[in-house]
This record gives C-alpha cells, structure tokens and sequence, in this order.
C-alpha cells in the first residue's frame, strides 16, 4: 500500500502531478524545493488552471530530504541538468524498498538498463556514474508524460493539454510495483497504465521531440513554424530517420513514419516547446538528453548519424553563448 509519496521537482510537470496527488484522500504527499517555490507553496499551496478550472491543495514542502523521511514512492521530476544535483536527496528519501519513478524528458542514466544489447552505456548523462549509484536502476519505475504544462508562477502550474503517464521497470517487464503506482496515478484522476517495456516509450517519445526541442530554441519559432519551412522540416525528417536506425539497433523500433509524426505535432497548433520555454526563462536547456545521449548510442551501435551531429554541436554553441535572461 502506497502511503507517503514525496514529489522532487515542483516545476511544471512536478506541480501537475503534486496538485492532483494531495487531493487524493488519505496519501501523505510531499515535496522538495527550494526558493521561491517553497515559500510560495508553504504560503499558498501547490496551485494548478487546468481546463478552465483553477485547483489549489496544501502540500508540505521541505528544501532538505532529511525533514521528510522515507517514502514509498519518490517521483523525480527534475530537468536532466538538476537530476545529478538532487540525486543524494533522492537517496536520503529512500528505505528499503521506496520506488523512485522518474517523470523525465530524453534518454535517462538508466535507459540502457532494460535494452536486449548489453555493454551500452550513456555517460553523456551520467558520466562518473554518480547518478546510477545513488538511484539504482533496479529501484526505478520509468515514466513517460504524453501532458504539456508549464509554470505561471513559482507553485502555480497551467496545464495545457495531456494527462497520459506509461509507466514500466527500468530493468524491463511487469511487475506489481508498476500496477500499484499506475492505480494510484489512475484514481488521482490521471490515465495511467503499465508497459511492458518503457525503454521503447521513451525512445518513441524522443524521437518525436529531440528535433521541434532544439530547433525550437535555435530559432525561437512555435512548431507549426518549424513544419511549415520545407528545408527546416526536412532536417528533422534526416534527423528522425537517423534516429529509428539508432532504435532499431538497440532494441526500440519506431513503427511510425516522419511525416506520421509530423502530422501529429501540426495537430498541437502554435506550439511551444519546453526547450524554448526553459531558454526564454534563462534556465538550464536539456542537450545531452535529448541529443547527446542518442548520438552516444548511436556510436556504440555503429549508426552514423551527420544531420544529429550538426543539430547537436548547433544547439551546444548556441547554450554556451546565450546571454543570461
């Protein structure tokens, strides 16, 4: 029985999860932060505008794990560049046999850990290892959010479409820890269900957006702009094609074409990315999960892969020589 669930990373997609969880009876839900965050949470609540509707619930927020004690649940829902940060506070929340889900975009330290090729590794996000020792994999529960938000405010989070959450062993098939965690999230009003494996949905995940991310920081443009550009489309489409083959080899086939894809994202409208969102606040932009690890995969399976590389060593230049907003 889940009881104590501990939400790392009241940001957008934190602050979702958070409002929606504190409101279901009888679960003792908590939070890290720090900041403006947690003053403004400690004073206000975690506040959520969802479909017109404007939620708020308590929520006790700590800035060091030891004042919350262990959970049974962590949900770590951090950017990839503040995951090395808080790793330990992570430990510290964790007794015997808490599961840590991770609620994250591109590919995570433990994504090779579940694949059928052995020996692959992705020090790109995790290069000392630091990260793996601290939150095994063997402890993780894999979550892909198919949901857009962002945040209004410090504690006040606008949900702007999706509610989808797969989840899945990080070390590959079912389990009851995944059918426990998919049943709360599912009563918290959220459409939760289990996978058998995450590592594909979260390789599809980043097919679909480690193109529209970076290029959309880049240029500042909304993804119906990125698609209306027949040159520009079609460097995502060379960049896509790239990355099935990495899938392919490693485990992860997309079933889908480019154009599929492409069609999807038009749905969405003027739509801005989260990478654009977090480079117009001046935070930190998620490069190595979205495009360095899958280069990285792609030269330990012998996939070449030039229009990733321009992509990458593009958006690298533009992060390093980006004046603080």
């Amino acid at each position: 029985m889940l009881k104590d669930v501990c939400i790392v990373g009241l940001g957008a997609i934190g602050g979702w999860l958070a409002a929606h969880l504190a409101r279901v009876e009888g679960l003792r839900v908590s939070a890290l932060a720090r900041g403006e965050t947690l003053a403004a949470v400690r004073e206000q609540g975690i506040r959520l505008d969802s479909g017109g509707q404007a939620l708020s619930a308590p929520l006790r927020v700590a800035a060091d794990a030891a004042e919350l004690g262990p959970q049974d649940l962590v949900i770590l829902a951090v950017k990839g560049p503040a995951i090395a940060g808080v790793a330990a506070q992570v430990a510290a929340l964790c007794g015997p046999h808490t599961r840590v889900l991770t609620a994250l975009n591109g590919l995570p330290w433990w994504f090779t850990a579940g694949l059928p090729v052995p020996g692959l590794r992705l020090d790109s996000v995790d290069p000392d290892g630091r990260i793996a020792a601290l939150i095994p994999p063997e402890r993780v529960l894999g979550c892909v959010v198919h949901a857009s938000c962002y945040s209004r405010a410090p504690g006040w989070v606008q949900h702007v479409m999706g509610n989808g959450l797969l989840l899945g062993e990080a070390c590959g098939g079912s389990s009851a820890s995944v059918d426990a965690v998919a049943a709360l999230l599912s009563g918290a009003g959220f459409g939760a269900r289990g996978v058998d494996s995450i590592q594909r949905e979260v390789f599809y995940k980043l097919w679909g957006n480690m193109t529209t991310n970076p290029v959309s920081a880049l240029t500042r443009a909304t993804t119906d702009k990125i698609l209306a550009d027949d040159l520009v489309r079609e460097f995502t489409t060379a960049i896509m094609r790239e990355a099935a083959l990495i899938g392919e080899r490693v485990g992860c086939p997309i079933a889908q074409s480019p154009q599929d894809r492409h069609a999807i994202t038009r749905g969405l409208g003027a739509f801005k990315t989260s990478m654009l969102q977090d480079v117009e606040a001046g935070r930190a932009i998620e490069t190595d999960a979205l495009l360095a690890a899958p280069r990285e995969l792609a030269q330990q399976v012998g996939v070449a892969t030039p229009m990733l590389d321009a992509l990458l060593g593009l958006t690298r230049l533009m992060d390093a020589c980006r004046a603080p907003v």
